[in-house]
């Protein structure tokens, strides 16, 4: 018998476990690919879904994505499975089946848009961003009242937009300001209540009038008279003016109707206030008791109104209820609030 070579043995031994290596690997790869068609789930569509994705897949206008998302179900309904799909569409299978499984969980809406991705990282770090906070609300610049954007960017190093990212993210405005008022009156509680309970419980037969006045109104008129308002044409006047003085506007507001009661004077004194008052006596109702609601003017303390003005109407007067200290602003909001 002829002897063999045993290198050449060996070699021949090599290159057969090479091929059954190959075809133990390609039998691997059909088993995986049969695995996998045979779990794709089963995609069913009701009559609306149907003319929907058939919409989306033949529209000129649609977005190409969506339609393309559309022809991969109205495939997967067919029965075929998502390689074949993937070759149909010229797409990859893993793209298939993943439109598939949200299709399957969400329906239409699921395959209408993309998921919110979750962005690039962000540059500026959570302690950069504390740092930036922390000097905001606990410090203050040199040579400045409040932070802006630029001085806050070239002391944390980072660039205006981002501080105004910063800001934004966490409510802070460095540039306003709100301001605020605490009485120091003992008994502000049972003052403010008073004025509260004429304003919104009004005693029988009374008036509630809410006074005040604004002085230093500027009388001016126009050097000359300006043409009226036509078609074609805004209303004219010259841009300078010739002055006549300050003015004083007496008001009292009954909180009732709204009705006002108004006087101008030239001065803002005692006696002005003191007419002001005998003038609304005259043109109120005899029957009526009136409760005017007044800020804590010097003028309005005046010994001669402090106890109440004497009036004509029968066993009644003009009464004014005592308005906390520093607490003007009960005035104001409650006959708003009327």
């Amino acid at each position: 018998m002829p002897q063999i070579d045993h290198r050449v043995g060996k070699g021949f031994e090599r290159v057969v476990d090479l091929t059954q290596l190959l075809e133990a690997k390609q039998q691997a790869a059909e088993l995986s690919e049969g695995e996998l068609m045979r779990i794709a789930a089963k995609v069913e569509l009701s009559e609306a879904q149907r003319k929907q994705l058939k919409t989306w897949a033949t529209g000129r206008t649609i977005p190409v994505r969506l339609a393309e998302r559309a022809k991969m179900i109205l495939l997967a309904a067919q029965g075929k499975t998502d390689k074949e799909i993937g070759a149909d569409l010229a797409i990859w299978r893993g793209t298939v089946a993943r439109w598939r499984a949200r299709f399957i969980a969400d329906g239409v809406t699921g395959i209408e848009r993309d998921e919110t991705r979750p962005g690039r990282k962000p540059k500026i770090s959570a302690r950069k961003v504390k740092t930036v906070v922390a000097l905001t609300t606990q410090q203050r610049p040199d040579n400045a009242t409040h932070w802006s954007t630029r001085s806050m960017a070239a002391v944390a190093g980072i660039s205006e937009a981002s501080v105004r990212r910063i800001w934004q993210a966490h409510g802070l405005k460095p540039h306003r300001l709100e301001s605020f008022k605490v009485s120091n009156d003992k008994h502000f509680a049972e003052k403010l209540e008073d004025i509260v309970g004429l304003y919104l419980d009004p005693p029988e037969h009374a008036l509630v009038l809410c006074c005040d006045e604004k002085s230093q109104i500027q009388a001016l008129d126009r050097t000359q008279p300006g043409l009226p308002l036509k078609r074609g044409r805004a209303q004219t006047m010259t841009h300078d003016y010739k002055r006549h003085g300050v003015t004083t506007l007496f008001a009292a507001m009954n909180t009732l109707d709204g009705s006002v009661i108004g006087q101008c004077q030239t001065k803002h004194r005692h006696q002005e206030w003191l007419s002001f008052l005998r003038k609304i006596d005259r043109n109120t109702p005899k029957d009526k008791a009136l409760h005017l609601i007044a800020d804590n003017y010097a003028t309005h303390k005046h010994p001669k109104y402090r106890h109440g003005l004497p009036s004509t109407r029968d066993s009644t007067c003009i009464s004014r209820p005592p308005v906390p200290l520093g607490s003007t602003w009960s005035n104001a909001s409650f006959v708003t609030y009327q």
